[in-house]
This record gives C-alpha cells, structure tokens and sequence, in this order.
C-alpha cells in the first residue's frame, strides 16, 4: 500500500513557497583525479546507490477532494539525467562564483510533478576540484526508512568497485476511486486517523490559498501571513535583529574553521567541541550586529534553535541510532569577554548533558556514510515543531567522520550544509565537521542582509578571540582559509600599523637611554677629583661655562688672597656692590656654609680661572 505524509509532512509542503522553499542543500566539494572527472562514472554511482533510497524514484499524489494526504507512488517517468545536472564556472572558479551559484539554485522551489530533489556537478573550480551541489526537499527524508541519497554515495574505500544496476520497474499509480476507497476505508478503521486525515485536509485547503495568494500579490501577501501564523502559531520577535520580510532571493557564505583549534580550545577550558562552537557563533553574532549599529548592553542574549541527537523517544525516531529533538539555547551576545561567552554557553548546554539523553560527537560521526547530509535534513524538520516558541535563529551542529571519503574515487575535501530560512528569520546557520576541518553554511536573505561577509569575518575573529585565551594558541594555529583580496589588505593595514607602533615605541625608548647616560656622564664629569682623594665622589652639577657666567666678586676675592679662610671669602660677598649681588642672587642661588673645607684642595680642570683659590663643596655648588 502507498505511504501516506503525516501531519508534519503535509505543513512542510505547505510551508513550502516562493518566498520560503523547504529544501535543505549540501555542497561537496571534491579532488578531481589527475585525468579529470569521470562524469559518467559518478552517474553511475548514483544510479546504482538509489536503489536504497527508494523514495528519490518517487512523486506526490494527491487524493481528490483532499479527503487525506499525499501519497508517494512511484515516478513512471523518472530520468535520473533530468535530476543531476552538470554545470561549470568560468575557469579557474572561485569560491565567491561557487557560493553566488548556490545561491540562486537553492532560492528555486523545486518541480512537484517529479520527484522532489536535484544535484548539480559544477565543474571549473580553481586547484582541479568539482563541487556536487545537492537539494533534498524536508519531505524526503524522514529518518525512519529514508534517508538523504549523500550519505549513501561515500565510501572510505577510494576504488569503490561499482556493480551493475538493478532494473527498476515502477509500481502501477492507484487511480481517483481506489485513492478516495482507500482514504474513507482508512478514516472508519482508525479515528485518529480520521482526525489525522482531516487536519490533512483543512492544511492542504490552506496550501491552496497560500499559493493563489502569492501568485496574485498584493493584498495576498497579507494573507500569505495570516495562513502562516495559523499553522506556525506565531512568528519571531519583532525586536529581534534576525526577523524580517524574507524575498524570493538568498545569500550564501561558506566558511572552514580548524578542528584542531577548536579542539584545543576545548581541551583548554574543559568544555565540549559543540559548546566552542555556539561560543564561536555568539561571538561573531555580536561582532557582526555591532557593526550594524545594534546596541547590545551587557545580558543581552539571542535565542537560537539548536538541534540535538538525544536517545529517548520524545523526538523523530531515526534509522540512525538516535533520534532528533529540539533544543532552545541562549547565545549571550551581549557579553564582551570571549573567555565569559565559551562559560556561558557551556553552562546552559550543561542541563542538556546532565539529563543522559545527549549523544556524543563520536557515536554521530561513526555512524555508517556521511550522515551529517541526513541528520541536519531532521534537524530542520523537528525545528518546525518549535516554530510556535519564538527564537532568533536555526544552528544545527552535526559531526561527522574524522577519515577522508570518496564518491567514485574523488576525494571529498569539503562538506558546507544550506539550510532553508523559515517564515520570517533572515539567518541560518549549519555547520558539519569533516576530516579535521569544521565548514559553516550560512544562508540569509539576499535583500535584507547584503553584509553577510562581514559575518564570515566575525567568525574568524571569535574563533582568533578564544584561541587567544590558549596557552597553546600560536604552536596549535594552523592556517584556516585562503584569504580574499580585501581580507588581505585589510591584514596588511593592520600588519603596517602595528610595525609602525613597534618603531616608534623603540625611537623612544632608545631617546630615553641616550637621555639618561648622557645626564649620568655629565655628573660623573662634575665630581670626579683627579689624584684619587679620599673622600668618595658626589654628584654635582656641571660647572657653568665662562661665556655664559660672569666672574663673581667672590672669585676677584679668592684669587687675591689666597690664604685667607672661607668666612672670610663669604664676609667678602657680602661686602660686594649691591649690582653685582643682585645680578649674582638672580643667577645663582646662595647656601650658607656648615663645614670648613680643607686648606689646600686642587681646583677643577674646567674653571676658567688659573690662579683661583681652592674652594669649599658649597662654594663650589654655588656656582653651578
């Protein structure tokens, strides 16, 4: 019998509009073999491993009169040709030519008369590597016996020995009478089913008015809003800095950040990878609404919705080992220390860990394929369930393998997940660990956020901020992404600056030492006493020249009498003319003697006089 949607499944299609598709997107970017890429060895890989994702051959059915849900019925006309598209960029593309392309491919809805995902093999990017640009529809993948076709198509083996394809042969479609027999029959066995089926019903009658309400405009936007709170039960805060009118038009970044620095951030402050991470987040958030003038006093927080794999069965079951559940995080944006935001976010975190419900990063990532592909296709689906509590922003954080994986003997290098925007928030933010790296996909509204490269910064300089708080920072740094042309200037700007505030500092720092032994040299000149002497040295003032000094009366009275004492030569001064001990009591300040000085003393070598008298210290000190 045709596998009906369930409730959660049939909000999705209705959700799913012009302005927001339900489809999350990954690109894979890959190592090209020396000879090239083997496209035809690649389609067959995807030919032979669609076989155990049976619903990728597989269409939308709708009962008539939408007594029920959708079916899924085999596609007789399924061309695997039509759903994997090559592309290329102009050589050698860049990763800005490549983002700008997923940009546009992931704003497009996808066609509902086929069956509802698309890959590209974009070809032309620079250092002989192709990316698979991959969109699932949220319907598609349910966890229970569907999973995403990425994490089916890697191997860990690079030959990858590929078998030969099984026929496919698709089942007849039910027609009108047995569809609406089958809808009726359901509804009289099981009257939760009935209300299930009618529910089902009133939400495709709200899908119908969504779509001519956005065909028509206008006043039908209006509407469009309406039928989306009736079926989300509200929308984000009107305050928020992340809420808005979301266009037909998105904007993509993808960024790789370092395991190894995160992990020693980690191990630095005992917290988990996962809680780095938000912290990671919160702090370019804060950066980034900075720059846009957003005023975030101390306690200001953000609500994100973060995904987590829990073991208990109050989430979507998965064929995965685990299950999804939702989870509200605080992210303190309004902290200024990095050190307090990582401490922060570890404590709310710490409530989830201690319920025993958490699974670890290591039972996710050895969990067979490449998971991450499926596991943020059901974090995004469970976070419709949380719709009607009002958060700021999606972050879903899925780990993967720590070992390189190939897809027909092409290495994949990198993984960056899409994430669909929901009704009326403008960022997403997915992020997937891989082979030593950590990749970020941010996906936000082309209109409303045209500074998203500004984000991708802020996340660099947060990550730069906690490293900073690693005793082991500059031995464990490792290069994280090659730098953009503006990014590089901007480096070089700072790089100079500091340069020139290092010279300056040392300019000063040298005329200081010059200053400073050039006054010890002076007043060693000025006390040394030639002979030896017995007394030691004191420090004096260096004698002032005879050019800028006249003789004083003293002086006149020391050269005549020899012989004579120093009260004398100081009864002398003060029988001087009243000129003279003016001009010489401006110049000089007078210190009346204690102590006698020795009778005989030889005078400085540089006194201008040469028959002078030998001088007390105090005349001496007078003079200077």
């Amino acid at each position: 019998m045709p596998q009906r949607l369930t409730p959660l499944e049939v909000s999705l299609l209705v959700l799913d509009t012009a302005h927001a598709p339900a489809h999350v997107a990954t690109v894979d970017v890959f190592d090209a073999r020396p000879d090239g890429l083997d496209y035809e060895r690649l389609i067959a890989l995807i030919r032979e491993r669609i076989a155990y994702v049976p619903r990728y051959r597989q269409r939308l059915r709708d009962v008539p009169a939408r007594l029920a849900a959708p079916i899924w019925v085999d596609d007789e006309n399924f061309d695997l040709t039509f759903h994997v598209r090559r592309s290329a960029l102009p050589r050698p593309g860049t990763i800005d030519q490549l983002r700008e392309f997923v940009g546009r491919v992931v704003a497009r809805r996808m066609d509902r008369s086929r069956p509802l995902w698309e890959m590209y093999v974009v070809e032309g990017l620079e250092g002989d590597r192709f990316a698979l640009v991959a969109k699932t529809h949220l319907t598609l993948v349910d966890g229970v016996d569907n999973v995403d076709i990425g994490q089916v198509l890697l191997d860990v083996d690079p030959q990858g020995d590929l078998t030969t394809a099984e026929s496919w042969r698709p089942l007849a479609e039910p027609g009108a009478v047995e569809l609406v027999a089958g809808a009726l029959w359901e509804s009289a066995q099981d009257p939760a089913l009935a209300w299930q089926n009618l529910q089902g019903a009133a939400t495709g009658a709200l899908g119908v008015a969504m779509a001519v309400a956005e065909a028509v405009g206008g006043v039908g936007g209006a509407v469009v809003d309406l039928i989306e709170d009736a079926l989300l039960g509200g929308r984000p805060r009107s305050k928020s800095p992340l809420s808005g009118v979301i266009s037909e038009q998105r904007r993509v970044a993808l960024v790789a950040l370092s395991l190894v620095d995160l992990k020693a951030i980690r191990d630095e402050h005992d917290h988990t990878v996962n809680d780095v991470i938000l912290a990671v987040v919160a702090g370019a958030l804060r950066s980034w609404l900075l720059t846009r003038g957003e005023s975030l006093p101390n306690g200001r927080e953000l609500t994100a919705l973060v995904p987590m794999s829990v073991t208990e069965d109050d989430g979507e079951p998965t064929s995965l080992g685990s299950q999804v559940a939702p989870h509200l995080q605080a992210l303190p944006v309004g902290e200024p220390n990095a050190l307090m935001r990582l401490h922060q976010v570890a404590y709310a975190t710490q409530a989830h860990k201690d319920t025993g419900r958490a699974v670890d990063a290591r039972t996710l990532s050895d969990i067979a394929g490449f998971a991450p592909t499926t596991l943020h296709s059901l974090g995004v689906r469970v976070s419709t369930e949380m719709l009607r509590r009002q958060h700021d922003v999606l972050v879903t954080n899925v780990p993967g393998p720590q070992v390189a994986l190939f897809a027909a003997g092409e290495r994949l290098v990198a993984s960056y997940p899409v994430l669909p925007l929901g009704g009326g928030h403008l960022l997403a933010i997915g992020v997937t660990s891989y082979d030593g790296q950590v990749f970020f996909g941010l996906t936000a509204d082309r209109d409303a956020v045209s500074d998203l490269d500004v984000l991708v910064q802020c996340l660099h300089d947060a990550t730069e901020e906690l490293l900073d708080t690693t005793v082991r920072a500059r031995s464990l740094r490792q290069p994280t992404r090659k730098a953009s042309a503006a990014a590089k200037k901007a480096a070089a700007s700072k790089s100079a600056a500091r340069q020139e505030a290092r010279r300056a500092t040392s300019q000063r720092r040298a005329a200081m030492r010059n200053l400073a032994s050039r006054a010890v040299e002076i007043g060693t000149q000025a006390t040394r006493v030639p002979g030896g002497g017995g007394r030691p040295p004191t420090l004096r003032s260096a004698p002032t020249p005879p050019s800028t000094m006249p003789r004083t009366t003293t002086e006149k009275s020391a050269a005549a009498k020899k012989s004579a004492p120093v009260k004398k030569s100081a009864s002398a001064k003060k029988s001087a003319p009243a000129k003279k001990s003016a001009k010489r009591t401006a110049t000089v300040k007078k210190t009346p003697a204690k102590e006698p000085a020795p009778a005989k003393r030889t005078p400085a070598k540089r006194t201008p006089v040469k028959k002078a008298a030998p001088v007390n210290k105090t005349a001496t000190r007078d003079q200077a």
